[in-house]
Formats: structure tokens, C-alpha cells, sequence
């Protein structure tokens, strides 16, 4: 563990974001002073938490999921492993911070929606398609297969869905995959792999888990279609967007807010955490039975993990969160009120955060490790981080177009995901898996709160009142689908070259 190198990693990745935000805020999108100094103060909490919670993953999580995972397959006990991974899926779900955020949110657009049932039916949907994932992994499924027939279903029952709640439905599949889920599951499909000597077929896991969430919440929607239509609910969105413009009032001292979210955030990462220890303690006990000293490793990694979410937290919630929203609020009015530069200025920026944003998110720099470890170091972590940077940029891009043009969801998601698939003919099987791994992790607490921010602001840029700003997060999670797929095939296609030119030398 060399934390002055994940420091400078996660410095590289946020310092980016912060120049972009402070640049606007200095000059065409004025923002408060103060408003600015938190902004500065939260980055600086982001960076030092991403490192420590970095360091914790790779102390406790990763190697406690690996191990719990590969202690259920060498039970042979089928019942017992996907019991097990229902149980994880749905408790680590139901404690994501991301989660009770989203839940949170979806209620004050659809205000007859319970949040505790949502969250709960959000739960449910991971803790079955986890259960799914693995038994695709026990029993060597193809994962190209699995995901074919899995959006195959999904789409057929979006023809039957309301409209108005397309988007969280595929929303909920991008905030279930926050900074604790993520590592938990990828190195519970990790150590489940390495059993069966496939560490490669990990890859894909999470994707699988991904597609629960949509699914469920799409059935939920059809005993809920009375109070999902979009219309009225979206309209109040828009106004408040715009009436929210017009005065940014920054109240208190340079570090009150920090200190306003202080006790909250503690409980949140507290909640967060206390389900892995619950396992840990579960499985230590009847499973893994480990050394003392093993033990002391996993207990700091956890703590560490814990400390660097709370300090995460606290930099998002007490600075980051409030600037995103001011700076997406006020370009979406300017550019619905002049449009014109302002509306390229509010697309463009959207498309330069979402190119960098998605680099500072816990779990795709996990991921990113993960594949770099497992490939051999074939797969280079910076290259990954450039396809995913990119699918972010388009995908933000994308949203901005919708969100001022107001035209369906649908046009987006059905022909990308149709990509999706077609590429996976071509692409290689662990690149597929890679792939839809990566359009679950790139959507995570960072990305959505910048791009909620642009999608509220934005909302403002159009006044039929059919606009939504749920669906920005789907889009997060798509775009992914179609770069690293692309990724794979080119690396198919140097692999293929490499090998025929080393032919032609024998030869």
C-alpha cells in the first residue's frame, strides 16, 4: 500500500474538475466568494478521503470479499453460496449512501412514492441478480449470453412502463454501485472466479447486479402508474430550476456547512460500513476462521475505509455539492434565457466534467485497479480511464441536448444499448464483462452530483413542462457500454497483429 501514490492519483484526477468549476465561477458564471472557498475546502477533503478510502479497499474489502467468495465455492454448497450473496446484495444495498440519497430525491418529484418501500424494492432487485450474477459465474455461463437475454427482457417490459419513471428506473441501476457496494461485489465475483481458476470471468458481476435494480423498480413502476407521469411533477422541477437561478444566497462561515453535514455523514458512513462488519464478523466466525494477524489487517482496512468515506463525504456534501448545483443553475437559466453561446457553453461544459469527473469516482478507480491486476498489467489502468472519461463526456453531452430539446428517453437508451449488444459479437468476452462493470461504477456520488447539478440547471432550457431530470444517470452508465467494448475490440484486433507478424517471422 503506498499512499503518497494514491494521493498523487487522486489529485491528478479532482484537481481537473476544481480548475474547470473555479474558472467558471471566477468569470462568465460569477459565484459567491465563499461559495467558492468551500468548493476549494470540500476538493481538498475529497482528494485526502478518496486516498484513505482507496487504501482501505485495498487493506479490507477487496481481500475479505475474495476470500468469503472463494470460501463459499469450496463449501460446494450451492444453496448456501446463493443465499449468502442475496443476503450481502441486499443489506450492503440498502446501506449505500448513494442509495437513501437517490430514494430521497425520487420522493420529491413522485411524493406518492414511499422512499423506504423504493429503497427496499431497489435492494431486493441487487440482492437477486447478484444471486444470479454468481450462479452465471459457478456454472460458466457466457456472460455475452447473459447480458443479451437480461436487456433483451428489460426492454420488453419498458414498452409497459410509464414514461415518467423510465428514468429512475435505470437511474437506481447507476446509484446502487457506490463506493461500497462496488468493491464488495467485485471481489466477491473475484474470489468465486479464482476457485474455478477463471479470474477473468469475474469481470461482469456487477453489470449482472446492475440490471436488478432497473428491473424491479420497472415492475414496481407498474403498480405505482398512477403517480408516474412526468408532466406536472417535471414542470415543478423546471420552475423551481429556474427560480433557484435567479438567487444564490451562501449563508454562515467558510466551514459552517462542513460542520452542518459533520453528524449526518458520520451516521451515513457509520450505516455504510456496519453491514461489511456484520459479514466479516458472520464469516469469520463460520467460514474463514482467519489468523490473528490476518484478522488486525482486515480491521484496519476496514477502519480506513471508513474514515475516507466520512472524510469523502464530507467534501462532497459541505462543498462540492452546493457549488455543482449553483454552477449548473446558473448556465441553464442564462443559456434558456440568451441561448446561443450560452447553450454550447452549458453542453460543452458538461461534456469537459464529465470527461474528468469520472476519474475521481472510488469505484472505477477499484475496478480499473482490478483489471489492471488481473490482465497482467495487458490492460492498462490509464487507458481504461481515458474510453470511460470519454463515454461521460458523450453521455453528459447528450443529456444537455435532451434536457433542452425534452424528446424521450427511449431514443437514447434503446439505440445505445442496441450497440451495446452488437458490439459484443465482436468484442472480447472479458472486455463485454469489463464493459457493463464499468457503465454500473461510472455513475457513482461524484459523477451524479455534478450531473444532477447540470441536468436541474438545464431543465430550465425548455418550457413544455415534459421534461425530467431522471435518466442523466442511465446515460452515465450506458455510454461505457459502447467505449471499453470498442476498447476490446481493438485490442482484439493489435493482439491479431502482433501474432501474424510473429508468424510471418517464423515462417
Amino acid at each position: 500500500m503506498n499512499l503518497l501514490e494514491k494521493l498523487k492519483e487522486t489529485a491528478v484526477s479532482v484537481l481537473p474538475v476544481m480548475c474547470i468549476v473555479l474558472l467558471l465561477g471566477f468569470t462568465v458564471a460569477k459565484l459567491p466568494g465563499l461559495m467558492l472557498g468551500r468548493f476549494v475546502i470540500g476538493g481538498i477533503f475529497l482528494i485526502i478521503g478518496l486516498t484513505v478510502f482507496l487504501a482501505g479497499v485495498d487493506l479490507g474489502i477487496q481481500p475479505m470479499g475474495e476470500r468469503i467468495g472463494a470460501g463459499l465455492t469450496k463449501k460446494r454448497n450451492l444453496t448456501l453460496l446463493l443465499l449468502s450473496a442475496f443476503i450481502i446484495g441486499f443489506l450492503v444495498t440498502v446501506a449505500e449512501p448513494d442509495i437513501q440519497v437517490f430514494g430521497s430525491q425520487v420522493c420529491s418529484v413522485f411524493p406518492a412514492v414511499k422512499k423506504t418501500v423504493l429503497v427496499f424494492v431497489i435492494a431486493g432487485g441487487v440482492g437477486i441478480f447478484l444471486l444470479l450474477g454468481l450462479l452465471r459465474s459457478v456454472l460458466n455461463l457466457s456472460v455475452k449470453i447473459s447480458f443479451l437475454v437480461l436487456y433483451i427482457l428489460l426492454f420488453l417490459l419498458v414498452i409497459f412502463v410509464p414514461e415518467g419513471f423510465i428514468g429512475v428506473a435505470f437511474d437506481s441501476g447507476g446509484a446502487t454501485t457506490g463506493p461500497m457496494t462496488v468493491p464488495f461485489i467485485l471481489a466477491l465475483g473475484l474470489g468465486v472466479s479464482s476457485v474455478r481458476e477463471e479470474d477473468r470471468e469475474s469481470f461482469g458481476l456487477t453489470g449482472v447486479t446492475s440490471v436488478g435494480p432497473v428491473m424491479a423498480v420497472l415492475i414496481y413502476s407498474l403498480f405505482m402508474a398512477s403517480v408516474c407521469s412526468n408532466g406536472q411533477d417535471a414542470a415543478l422541477v423546471e420552475s423551481e430550476t429556474v427560480q433557484g437561478a435567479a438567487a444564490i444566497v451562501v449563508e454562515g462561515g467558510l466551514f459552517t456547512s462542513f460542520g452542518e453535514v459533520f453528524h449526518p455523514v458520520m451516521k451515513e458512513s457509520f450505516l455504510s460500513i456496519l453491514p461489511l462488519v456484520f459479514l466479516f464478523a458472520v464469516f469469520q466466525i463460520s467460514l474463514l476462521r482467519m489468523t490473528a494477524r490476518q484478522v488486525t489487517r482486515m480491521v484496519v482496512g476496514l477502519v480506513y475505509s471508513f474514515l475516507g468515506l466520512f472524510i469523502f463525504l464530507v467534501g462532497v456534501n459541505g462543498g462540492f455539492m452546493q457549488t455543482g448545483r449553483a454552477l449548473g443553475l446558473i448556465l441553464g437559466q442564462k443559456a434558456f434565457e440568451l441561448g446561443g453561446f450560452w447553450f454550447v457553453l452549458l453542453i460543452v461544459t458538461g461534456l469537459g466534467l464529465g470527461a474528468i469527473v469520472v476519474c475521481a469516482e472510488p469505484a472505477v478507480w477499484v475496478l480499473t485497479e482490478q483489471v489492471e491486476s488481473v490482465s497482467g498489467g495487458t490492460i492498462k489502468r490509464k487507458l481504461l480511464l481515458v474510453f470511460l472519461s470519454v463515454g461521460a463526456a458523450v453521455a453528459i453531452g447528450f443529456a444537455m441536448v435532451r434536457a433542452v430539446c425534452g424528446f424521450s428517453l427511449k431514443w437514447i437508451l434503446i439505440p445505445g444499448y442496441a450497440i451495446s449488444l452488437i458490439l459484443m459479437i465482436f468484442s472480447p468476452s472479458m472486455f463485454t464483462g469489463i464493459a457493463f462493470d464499468s457503465g454500473g461504477v461510472a455513475s457513482g456520488p461524484i459523477t451524479s452530483t455534478f450531473v444532477l447539478s447540470f441536468a436541474l440547471g438545464a431543465a430550465g432550457c425548455q418550457s413544455s413542462g415534459s421534461n425530467d431530470v431522471f435518466g442523466v444517470i442511465a446515460l452515465v452508465a450506458m455510454t461505457p457500454l459502447i467505449a471499453i467494448q470498442i476498447l476490446g475490440i481493438i485490442y482484439k484486433m493489435k493482439t491479431r497483429m502482433k501474432t501474424d507478424s510473429k508468424k510471418t517471422e517464423v515462417s
